[in-house]
């Protein structure tokens, strides 16, 4: 399995969205500052995952919430929308 996460900074204004095979171990590697993009902005926690078959499923859907602004204020606004709650 393949997955797509968001996760975001518990102090600062910051999410990331990335994929992994291994996603216990990638989230720990983001709150122990071993991944050089989000180091600065630990801790983290996860807000939401999905779970992908196959690595290209999973890349095509990382890239579309990280390249298309629509797809991602979709997502970011159903899980942090105060309407009904967060999603989570």
């Amino acid at each position: 399995m393949y997955y797509v996460y968001l996760i975001k900074s518990v102090i600062k204004k910051f999410i990331y969205i990335g994929y992994t095979s291994d996603l216990q171990n990638r989230f720990k590697e983001h709150g122990q500052g071993q991944v050089k993009s989000t180091k600065a902005y630990k801790p983290f926690e996860l807000v939401y995952y999905e779970a992908h078959k196959d690595k290209t499923t999973a890349l095509k859907r990382e890239y579309e919430l990280k390249n298309n602004s629509q797809q991602k204020e979709i997502l970011l606004e159903r899980l942090f929308s105060t309407k009904n709650g967060p999603v989570v």
